[in-house]
């Protein structure tokens, strides 16, 4: 299975997995709102979403979806909402001055499921699931285990990036947990996941 389809696979995710959208500013958000253990909670559940979808798409789910033109807007629909939601709730839940008990922490746990639905409800990591995926996968492989490798690199890929944004914020924790630094990375993160909810809900198939 470890063939020059890996190696492609490799090098095309690589740049997918570096190029900042939901996910990452996902766990900005959270790594600033709640410290590094819920940003790596976040991590693990976009990385557990990833790996469902690579389950579903080699057991052919996944065709239904893109085939489904309702199906397809509907889950859009609850994805870019989602989105939109999250945002908000950045924006609702700042720190008011002089307020740092206002300030509500996530518990991992949360931070986890919101990591895992917000990939999971994201049609495009479907339908790239659905329609990459395979053209890396030969007649002769075994489709199940060569989709959840390639998953898999897709995931390191992913835990690298997504894993070293949780250690800056931690490392540069003490600047931003003044109060003025979270208001403001809070409101961009939060104006930025409600714009990725706009966009997707506004694009066309």
């Amino acid at each position: 299975m470890f063939d020059s389809q890996v190696l492609a696979f490799t090098l095309v995710v690589a740049a997918l997995a570096f190029t900042p959208g939901a996910d990452t500013m996902l766990v900005v958000k959270n790594g600033i709102r709640s410290g590094s253990p819920a940003g790596w909670a976040t991590t693990f559940g976009i990385l557990g979403g990833t790996l469902l979808h690579a389950v579903i798409s080699a057991l052919g789910l996944s065709m239904v979806l893109a085939q489904s033109a309702t199906l397809f807007q509907f889950i859009k629909l609850l994805g870019s909402l989602y989105l939109v939601w999250l945002g908000l709730q950045a924006l609702r839940q700042l720190p008011e001055p002089q307020a740092d008990e206002n300030w509500t922490k996530l518990a991992n746990w949360t931070a986890f499921k919101e990591g895992l639905i917000t990939n999971l409800l994201n049609p495009k990591v479907a339908i790239f699931y659905l329609a990459f995926l395979p053209q890396f996968v030969s007649p002769n492989d075994p489709v199940l285990a060569k989709s959840l490798l390639l998953a898999g690199i897709h995931n390191l890929l992913s835990l690298i990036w997504l894993g070293g944004l949780v250690v800056v914020i931690g490392q540069g924790k003490r600047w931003i947990e003044k109060q003025r630094v979270q208001l403001w990375l809070s409101r961009i993160s939060g104006v930025i996941l409600i714009g990725l909810g706009a966009r997707l809900v506004l694009e066309e198939r």
